[in-house]
């Protein structure tokens, strides 16, 4: 129940920084042409979860609660393209080669199909 309450209040946290950061860069860059927001936000979420679960893992500088709010909870809040590149890296440290290639190419192409999918089919109805 604990992890459920982190993560909760983690995501909660992590999807206002999402939705702030996204905003102010749109501001910032003054066009619509491309989302800079959304690749902010994944960009920075990568970063940080890149050094946080280093530093979990390297020096065991976080209990696992903490580890739960932060990774779990605050960066899948903030983006789940993050969770998705820490799981990458760690199936490539594995040696999981094949795996790691499959997650990614998995992801992009189910993705972008069943949004596409979902999208043509919600304006059909």
């Amino acid at each position: 129940m604990l992890a459920i309450i982190l993560v909760g209040c983690g995501g909660f946290i992590g999807a206002v920084f999402r939705y702030l950061l996204s905003g102010w860069i749109h501001q910032l860059t003054g066009n619509s042409w491309f989302p800079y927001g959304t690749l902010a936000v994944n960009i920075t979420g990568c970063i940080i979860i890149g050094l946080l679960a280093g530093l979990a893992e390297s020096r065991g500088v976080f209990s696992p609660e903490l580890r739960t709010f932060l990774l779990l909870g605050l960066l899948g809040g903030f983006t789940t393209f993050s969770t998705l590149s820490i799981e990458t890296i760690s199936l490539f440290q594995d040696g999981r080669f094949a795996s790691a290639f499959i997650n990614v190419g998995l992801h992009v192409s189910l993705g972008l199909t069943a949004t596409w999918i979902s999208y043509t089919l919600i304006q059909k109805i």
